[in-house]
C-alpha cells in the first residue's frame, strides 16, 4: 500500500510515517517509480507504535521494543518487562502529581502580602523542597565565566 494509505488507515499524517521510518521504528519501504510501498504487516507495526506512544512510551522506548523483533515472534516477555519499567516511572509521576497538586491547593489560598514573604514561606515548606530537586537549573560553563 502507498504511504497516504497507510497514513489514512493508521489515522496518522504521511509524514510521521516517513518520521518512523527515518527513526527506525518502521523498516524503509519499498519503492516503485519513487514512491513508497508498505507491506500489510507495516500497518500493524504503526498501529503498535500509536498504541505505544498513547500509553506513555516514547520513540526511544518503542524503538528498543521493536528491534529484532520478528512477525511471528511472542511479544508478551517483552511488553511485560518494557511495562515493568513503565509502571516504576508512572509511580514516580503520581507522586509528584500529587505532591503538586497539594501544593497548588496551598498556594490557591495564598494571602502573602508580598512576593518576598511569599518566597519565604515557600522556602520552609516541604512541598517547595520536593520540587526544588526535581527542577532543573541551567549551570554557568566554566567557559562563559570571565577570566
Amino acid at each position: 500500500m502507498k504511504i497516504g494509505e497507510l497514513a489514512k488507515r493508521a489515522r496518522l499524517n504521511a509524514s510521521a510515517i516517513r518520521y518512523y521510518e527515518k527513526l527506525g521504528l518502521l523498516p524503509a519501504a519499498a519503492r516503485t517509480s519513487g514512491q513508497r510501498h508498505y507491506s500489510a504487516e507495516s500497518l500493524d507495526r504503526v498501529l503498535l507504535i500509536r498504541f505505544a506512544c498513547e500509553m506513555g512510551f516514547s520513540l526511544p522506548e518503542i524503538k528498543v521494543f521493536l528491534s529484532g523483533i520478528r512477525e511471528t515472534a511472542p511479544v508478551g516477555p517483552r511488553w511485560k518487562k518494557l511495562a515493568a519499567r513503565k509502571i516504576v516511572e508512572m509511580r514516580q509521576v503520581i507522586i509528584r502529581a500529587r505532591r503538586l497538586e497539594k501544593l497548588m491547593r496551598g498556594l490557591s489560598q495564598c494571602h502573602c502580602s508580598s512576593l518576598h514573604e511569599c518566597v519565604r514561606r515557600l522556602a520552609i515548606s516541604e512541598n517547595l523542597s520536593f520540587f526544588a530537586r526535581d527542577c532543573p537549573r541551567k549551570r554557568k560553563s566554566t567557559s562563559s565565566l570571565p577570566v
